[in-house]
């Protein structure tokens, strides 16, 4: 599989990552990225030489004011000028290479988070239906939103300050070491117990942000959940009832954000108190060898110095590897999504190169979720090319999910379905998509023109001739032209700027500038009245010539003159034939038939006693 990448961006399969050590999967994350990385280490580094550098000037330069030091060669004034010239150099020294440190690091997180997002939205496009029906909506956007960003802070901010720390403390506790080593080995007693104070915090921590991040994506599902429905909830006035179930996944999130906090609250202070005593020990150790003169006023002056830069990164570093375990669950979290398998659009023996013929043979199909718990059960029946099939049925008694077996969004689990003479199975998923026109019964709209939104999906160049005539096929030319900007209107999310019935004829004019060979039609006429659905039924009739149609209706009207009707209860076919065959058995068929055409009689007396 290609993925795209600017020049600036090597090409990168996050699939790479994946390892039970998670320290050694983020360092997998930055292939192509890590001598940038060392760069920001090694800038580090000279950062942290100058400033210990600059304290030994402080040295040399007490030394000199108080006798102890011997001026250069060059003279007593003139050093002194050497002296402030140095002070003035190491601190540009200094600011530069933090600066280049930052600016790399920034620089590489940017750019592997960037690449994570990219390979993320491909990824779950390229999930299995089944993966998708599975998880919420929420809990993916999460995963590509907050873990990346903390993913992002990790490179940025956390993995390279506990470089930094690190450097911080070997520099200077060497440092410290060449002024005095008893004063050295006192200033890090204390040391080994904050590492495995902090080793032990940062698996309580990781464990208890896990738990808050699952909570944060239960949040994020409720609220895209509401902010979809929201027309629903206030049809049907549920505001008290949604704000409620909200509350009540917030007041969670609140309780396991508490938690994490209450053990950050523990572990800070302590780390501060326990820190505080060791750095004020070795003042008074040193004040003490100043004194009786075991170490000069200026030694003493750079140990000060030196010991705050050895203390203070070990107090951050102890902040810091808590901290880090938000980066290394995000990890987590991202490699769960990324290790499901991807449907693929290319396998299969055959690969043709012309289009369907749409010829089809079920022969006893049969298709289950779970395993014994058949959906469909031995299903067969033929078409011939052109030839249209109607099913009919209640709700779940398996219509969608049959016709969602023909471009291979599920694959049938027993039986025999033959494309062309050749077992579905055998074509590539990508070829049987291209070959298949699928109006849904819940029609979706991008928030883009209506123009965009009929060519969506056709995958070359499109005339305004081509737009308008598949928008004329689907009866909602005239509605389009009506509106101020035209074809160039824009709609709502989800359209919802268009009406139910508009919503459905756009999304039948963009299949039908597909020109699929195989064209399915899930009860894609529920939402237009039936003065409408003639119209789009005239013309779909001329655009539905040699190609195999699978009209999916609750409506007996729809389906009269399909070539094949599948009466579907239970997931199996309990009566096959045409409309005149059906009307004249006994049946589910026949029972719908006479309750629509007495709705219809019932319907037209009213209308006629109001005229």
């Amino acid at each position: 599989m290609n993925i795209s990448a600017t020049p600036s961006q090597p090409v990168f399969d996050l699939r790479q990552a994946q390892t039970k050590n998670r320290l050694l999967g983020v360092w997998r994350i930055l292939s192509g990225y890590h001598w940038t990385y060392a760069g920001a280490t090694a800038t580090l580094a000279v950062s942290a030489l100058a400033k210990t550098a600059t304290l030994f000037l402080l040295r040399y330069f007490a030394d000199l004011v108080g006798g102890d030091a011997e001026p250069l060669a060059v003279g007593l004034h003139t050093t002194y000028l050497y002296i402030a010239l140095g002070f003035v150099g190491l601190a540009l020294f200094e600011g530069t290479f933090s600066f280049l440190s930052g600016r790399l690091a920034a620089y590489t997180a940017e750019s592997v988070t960037k690449r994570v997002r990219d390979f993320l939205f491909d990824h779950i496009q390229r999930l299995s239906f089944t993966y998708h029906g599975q998880t919420p909506t929420g809990d993916l956007i999460e995963r590509c939103t907050s873990d990346v960003d903390s993913l992002r802070r990790f490179f940025s901010e956390q993995a390279i300050g506990v470089g930094r720390i690190i450097l911080l403390f070997v520099i200077n506790f060497v440092a410290i070491l060449t002024l005095n080593v008893t004063l050295g080995l006192v200033s890090v007693i204390v040391i080994p117990f904050i590492l495995l104070v902090s080793l032990w915090f940062f698996k309580k921590v990781t464990a208890a942000y896990e738990k808050y991040q699952e909570q944060e994506a239960v949040l994020s599902t409720t609220l895209q959940e509401n902010l979809t429905g929201v027309r629903v909830v206030k049809a049907f006035a549920r505001q008290e009832y949604e704000k409620g179930k909200f509350e009540k996944d917030n007041w969670e999130k609140f309780l396991r954000g508490k938690i994490l906090l209450l053990m950050h609250s523990l572990f800070w202070p302590l780390s501060d108190i326990v820190l505080g005593f060791q750095m004020l020990g070795g003042f008074i150790f040193a004040a003490f060898l100043a004194i009786d003169g075991t170490i000069s006023i200026g030694t003493y002056l750079a140990y000060v110095g030196l010991v705050v830069w050895l203390i203070w990164p070990i107090r951050n570093l102890g902040r810091l590897i808590v901290q880090t375990s938000t980066g290394l669950v995000s990890y987590g979290r991202l490699m769960e999504m990324v290790k499901q398998e991807r449907e693929p659009l290319t396998d299969g023996k055959v690969h043709p190169t012309e289009p369907a013929q749409g010829e089809l043979v079920f022969d006893k199909v049969s298709f289950e979720y779970e395993k014994d718990q058949p959906v469909l059960k031995d299903i067969s029946f033929q078409l011939k090319p052109g030839q249209i099939v109607a099913l009919i049925g209640s709700t779940g008694s398996g219509k969608t999910t049959l016709v969602n077996l023909l471009p291979r969004f599920y694959d049938y689990t027993g039986g025999s379905i033959k494309l062309d003479g050749v077992e579905l199975r055998d074509y590539p998923r990508e070829y049987l998509r291209k070959q298949i026109g699928i109006v849904e019964q819940e029609p979706f709209l991008f928030s883009r023109s209506i123009r965009e939104n009929i060519m969506y999906g056709v995958g070359r160049a499109v005339t305004q001739e081509e737009v308008e005539r598949a928008a004329q096929a689907a009866a909602v030319h005239e509605v389009i032209v009506g509106f101020p900007d035209g074809y160039n209107t824009l709609v709502g999310e989800k359209g919802v700027t268009l009406s139910g019935g508009q919503k459905q004829r756009v999304t039948i004019a963009r299949t039908l500038l597909k020109n699929p060979r195989i064209l399915i039609l899930d009860d894609s006429t529920s939402s237009v009245d039936t003065e409408t659905e003639a119209d789009i039924r005239q013309a779909l009739n001329d655009l539905m010539e040699n190609r195999t149609t699978f009209i999916i209706a609750h409506r007996i009207q729809s389906v009269m003159k399909a070539d094949l009707i599948l009466v579907l209860d239970k997931g199996a076919v309990v009566q096959a034939g045409k409309h005149d065959e059906l009307v004249a058995q006994d049946g589910i068929y026949r029972k719908i038939y006479d309750i629509q055409t007495r709705v219809d009689e019932e319907l037209e007396t009213e209308i006629s006693s109001i005229q």
